[in-house]
């Protein structure tokens, strides 16, 4: 196995600077706003700051490792993207759920079965046998759940507080690239179908529509939203005003 060529290091370093640049979309705007209303920004830069460094990462010729497959073949195998999306899909999760308002303990659970999908794909990845496709069922079967949580139920939660419309449209767009992630794993880390360089191009555009793309979402359309009615104005002098309650009492 040779370290990929230098076309395609600088499609991941390309890939580097975009989710370093929408991390800045993301963070500069939290100096001005409101302590109350960076949830969002904050969730979001995290998972940015972490694509950037994984994709620095590949197009370093770094966090990689060579897998037999079926056939005596073997497979580059690159884990920096895995460590990738157990932190977004995740971060994703998280603010879909403060956004719809539904109960911490969905919240909860719809991070833990992001964590599960990646991970379970991760074991697939690494399984030299058959029994891989056993990892990569449970995955997409977490995905599915994921799914229906986060269009079905989440979205009921949405229309109750009024904000069914900007919910579906961010819910849609992650569920629709969530859609193509078994597909584009099944090809590649999966069946070995398509080369590590079709892969490469696969993931990068789906990771590129994916964050970056529902960041950008979530900082227009919050501007119209009541942080106040979706109970998440989180006090920025949360400290101060229950100190100044209990002197009251």
């Amino acid at each position: 196995m040779v370290p990929h060529n230098r076309r395609f290091r600088s499609f991941h370093h390309a890939h580097s600077l975009t989710m370093s640049l929408f991390q800045f979309v993301c963070l500069v705007p939290s100096f001005t706003a409101p302590e109350s209303k960076r949830v969002f920004n904050y969730t979001l830069v995290m998972a940015l700051l972490v694509g950037a460094i994984t994709y620095y990462a590949q197009a370093s010729d770094l966090g990689w490792d060579v897998v037999e497959q079926t056939g005596n073949l073997t497979r580059q195998i690159f884990y920096a993207r895995y460590i990738n999306w157990v932190v977004s899909f995740p971060a994703l999760a998280l603010a879909l759920g403060l956004l719809s308002g539904i109960s911490w303990t969905t919240i909860v659970v719809n991070i833990f079965i992001s964590w599960f999908w990646v991970l379970s794909y991760l074991a697939a990845a690494y399984t030299t046998r058959s029994y891989k496709w056993g990892f990569f069922g449970f995955g997409t079967f977490a995905y599915v759940i994921l799914a229906m949580s986060t269009i079905n139920e989440s979205r009921e939660s949405a229309e109750a507080i009024g904000i069914g419309r900007d919910y579906i449209i961010l819910a849609g767009w992650v569920n629709l690239l969530w859609l193509l992630y078994p597909i584009a794993f099944g090809l590649s880390d999966g069946g070995n179908v398509i080369g590590v360089t079709e892969s490469f191009i696969f993931f990068g555009v789906l990771d590129v529509l994916l964050l970056p793309v529902v960041s950008v979402g979530f900082l227009i359309l919050s501007r119209n939203w009541d942080f106040g009615k979706l109970q998440l104005d989180f006090c920025e002098y949360r400290g101060v005003r229950e100190a100044g309650a209990v002197r009251e009492k």
